[in-house]
């Protein structure tokens, strides 16, 4: 019995040592690969690396969200209150308009030059604009910081194909839900940096003098603490825009009145879920129902709660800030489920020569469609306070009601002929 168990492991071995004599020295994959193949547990070190980078490329998407409405207003740029939705969803848009025409180019670099020097600079990117976007001192200053932060920081795609490589098939699902689970924990730290530190010289005057700098340019003071934030971990490295135009509008225009600090909370409360999610429980449905169907359930679902927030704006306080804090966790939750999903889908689908550049045009392609959403949801959302009192879905329920209908649209995506499935899920 010995012998023969003997002679059933020696394959293996003598697999692997092949396979380890197979590897060229000074190639940065075959080195990767060859810790994969000695080291079969998780490597939590490069998982901890991931999950940091991805932290500080969310914060300067998320932290203004906040604080956006009232920039704007301050901006004078909008000609009625109505307008501001309009012209805030520019801005919105030209982070991912940046990124959506760069994000293949930084791929390919990725795949030419190694995953490292990209990644390095887009943190020293987003340091240096986003820093300059606090100072904006006009819509156009703002506009064109934003648009560079998105433009330059062509570090999502690497860092996904990175998440992929570093470890074995068996823990690919915790490596992508680590990419979810840190952009959860941005989606705490930024909305509160930025709902909590916009404007502190009205909210903390004994801290901040009205005729500080902070005074002058009263939406430097979060920049500026995600600039500080990124610059910590240059060092160390070598449905957002919607939501809160809706949340921060007047009642009396179908919104919630909600403050930044309001917008801030659910923000942070609803991004910390997801990271309780993503550790505890996405792995397990996985398992169960695998990524297609998990997509195609939390898409149904989320189709069906977005049309309950509408509604939302009849409840009095504190009831409407509990209901749409619990519809954000569960909507945050669906979509971090469909995004994984299509993480792990897309990363299986083409080989590791090709894993940054197939990621990097999966960003462009995101990007470009969100670029646009900001932009035309502003624009939507500003046609809908118009039209408080039209007869088929009136106000703020038309933009909730396209927003289903994009959702559809998704969900229609996961059946072929448009899904190509890899051939390990084909099964499913």
């Amino acid at each position: 019995m010995a012998a023969a168990g003997d002679e059933a492991a020696a394959p293996l071995l003598e697999t692997e040592e092949k396979a380890a004599a197979a590897y060229r020295e000074g190639c940065p994959g075959c080195a990767v690969d060859r810790r994969k193949a000695l080291n079969a547990g998780v490597p939590y070190r490069e998982f901890f690396h991931i999950w940091i980078i991805i932290l500080v490329s969310c914060l300067s998407i998320s932290s203004l969200f906040p604080f956006l409405y009232f920039m704007i207003r301050d901006f004078h740029i909008a000609k009625t209150v109505e307008d501001i939705g309009f012209y805030a969803g520019f801005v919105g848009a030209a982070y991912m308009l940046g990124r959506a025409l760069t994000s293949t180019g930084w791929g390919v670099i990725a795949d030419r030059i190694g995953r490292k020097p990209v990644i390095v600079f887009g943190i020293f990117s987003a340091l240096l604009f986003n820093t300059l976007f606090g100072l904006s001192v006009n819509y156009w200053m703002a506009i064109s910081t934003r648009f560079l932060i998105g433009s330059l920081n062509g570090l999502i795609g690497p860092i996904r194909a990175y998440a992929i490589e570093i470890c074995r098939p068996e823990h690919q699902a915790i490596a992508l839900s680590l990419v979810s689970t840190s952009w959860a924990i941005g989606l705490i730290i930024g909305p509160t940096i930025g709902g909590y530190l916009a404007q502190p010289t009205e909210k903390y005057p004994m801290l901040f003098p009205t005729h500080s700098l902070f005074g002058r340019f009263p939406y430097f003071l979060p920049s500026l603490c995600i600039s500080f934030f990124c610059f910590v971990i240059l060092i160390s490295c070598i449905w957002l825009p919607i939501f809160s135009l809706w949340a921060e509008s007047d009642r009396k225009y179908g919104g919630l009145s909600f403050s930044t600090e309001d917008v801030g909370q659910v923000l942070a409360i609803s991004g910390a879920s997801i990271f309780a999610y993503q550790i505890f429980i996405y792995p397990r449905i996985l398992g169960v129902v695998g990524p297609i169907k998990a997509s195609r359930i939390a898409t149904s679902l989320s189709m069906v709660l977005i049309l309950t927030y509408a509604p939302i704006t009849y409840l009095s306080r504190p009831w409407s800030q509990i209901a749409v804090t619990i519809a954000s966790i569960l909507k945050n939750n669906f979509v971090s489920t469909v995004f994984t999903s299509s993480f792990i889908l897309q990363n299986n689908s083409v080989t590791q020569n090709q894993r940054a550049t197939a990621n990097g045009l999966a960003t462009t392609l995101m990007s470009f469609f969100k670029a646009f959403a900001p932009a035309g949801a502003g624009i939507v959302f500003s046609w809908a306070q118009r039209r408080q009192h039209a007869f088929f879905f009136p106000g703020d329920q038309m933009v909730f009601f396209l927003l289903a209908v994009v959702e559809l649209v998704q969900l229609v995506w996961t059946f072929k002929p448009f899904l190509a499935v890899p051939q390990q899920f084909s099964s499913s």
